[in-house]
């Protein structure tokens, strides 16, 4: 993403935290690219920006989006159900399939645009499968993301201790390199 005068600068490997909320940014940046492009070339070939614009944001759900997951699930999320004594704690479980069912719709929404790239055009039922599951896409994450940052950031906050926090970001660190 470009560079904002007077933005907030992303954070680091010492707040992941941050750092989860800082892609929560970029994941709704691209997922309001993936949602305007289908709307506005309804009907016709992409061009050459909305192409580009629709394949980096496929590429950063390859790869970032994916890195992602693997920050909360491998780290975060486990670190939070051992402080908690595995005690009840349903927003993880719901956080962890709420990624399994966004897999899927990335999977659509990827082969739908790869072909629509290829062919110069998408036929009515494949437009209207494209819009659908981009929306969807965008309500899920909607939830999620504010169940993320109003319940469960904060509570990763207030019960994980430094070295578990260094801990964590040294795993973020590990999975860039």
């Amino acid at each position: 993403m470009g560079i904002q005068i007077g933005a907030r600068p992303d954070s680091g490997f010492d707040d992941p935290i941050g750092m989860l909320m800082d892609c929560h940014r970029r994941i709704e940046h691209f997922l309001n690219i993936l949602c305007f492009v289908v709307e506005r070339a309804h009907g016709r070939a992409l061009l050459e920006d909305e192409t580009a614009a629709v394949r980096a944001a496929l590429q950063y759900f390859r790869t970032g989006g994916m890195r992602h997951n693997a920050d909360e699930e491998e780290s975060l999320f486990p670190r939070l159900r051992s402080v908690l004594k595995g005690g009840p704690f349903e927003e993880i479980s719901s956080l962890e399939e709420d990624h399994r069912a966004a897999g899927g719709l990335h999977a659509t929404v990827e082969t739908l645009y790869d072909k629509w790239i290829a062919a110069g055009s998408l036929d009515g039922d494949a437009h209207l499968r494209l819009s659908s599951s981009s929306q969807s896409l965008k309500s899920l994450y909607a939830d999620h993301i504010r169940i993320e940052e109003r319940i469960v950031f904060p509570r990763a906050a207030e019960t994980l201790d430094s070295a578990a926090i260094q801990a964590i970001g040294q795993e973020f660190r590990d999975r860039r390199q």
